[in-house]
């Protein structure tokens, strides 16, 4: 493996635990706000990645650039309002993850111009692009509605009462669905469009 190649490697891992992490404290911190501590109780609001990280999730976030870390727990009946509570902490991910990808994306674009040869601001800028596409990829893949990912607690809060009892009880085989979705390349297809669509718009 050639130098480039390992700092490539390197970079995306690093912006790997970065985006792991923040998104993770992120569900924490919301809930903490909403009245539920679960999440700090177990040790999860903190910036250490390693208390975030799914070993197959990470290696998923960095071969494919989408993935997933442990699950923060999370007691919706200690929020006032348990619906709203599990809407808000599971969009608090994603979101976290679309505003570092803004952010990022548009520091890299405005420092563009400036890079004329590989130079520290060559692999700065390289680092910020690669960390814009990883958090992109991360919030919309974690938009699907499927278990174990934040999409599917989203739409769970949305149902009313009834069917959201039967998604949660049926929620086992969705996994099944992600992998064969996967397997098919029919997850790249859905994906794939929206994450360049939205790369566009950052990186102008």
């Amino acid at each position: 493996m050639d130098t480039e190649k390992i700092i490539y490697y390197a970079m995306i891992a690093a912006a790997s635990l970065i985006s792991i992490t923040l998104h993770e404290c992120a569900h924490g911190y919301t809930a903490l706000r909403l009245g539920d501590p679960t999440a700090k109780e177990s040790g999860r609001l903190t910036l250490n990645p390693i208390a975030h990280i799914d070993p197959m999730g990470l290696l998923m976030l960095i071969v494919m650039r989408i993935g997933y870390a442990k699950p923060v727990p999370v007691n919706p009946y200690r929020f006032r309002d348990r619906k709203k509570g599990m809407l808000l902490v599971a969009l608090a991910g994603p979101a976290t993850n679309l505003l570092l990808a803004l952010i990022a994306g548009r520091v890299a674009s405005g420092l563009m111009p400036q890079v004329v040869r590989r130079d520290a601001l060559y692999y700065s800028v390289y680092f910020l692009i690669i960390f814009t596409q990883l958090n992109i990829g991360y919030a919309v893949f974690n938009l699907l509605p499927f278990p174990p990912l934040d999409g599917s607690k989203i739409f769970a809060s949305l149902l009313p009462d009834k069917w959201e009892q039967l998604f949660y009880q049926y929620q086992k085989y969705f996994y099944i669905v992600v992998l064969v979705l996967y397997l098919l390349g029919v997850l790249n297809v859905i994906i794939d469009p929206v994450i360049s669509f939205l790369y566009r718009l950052i990186i102008s």
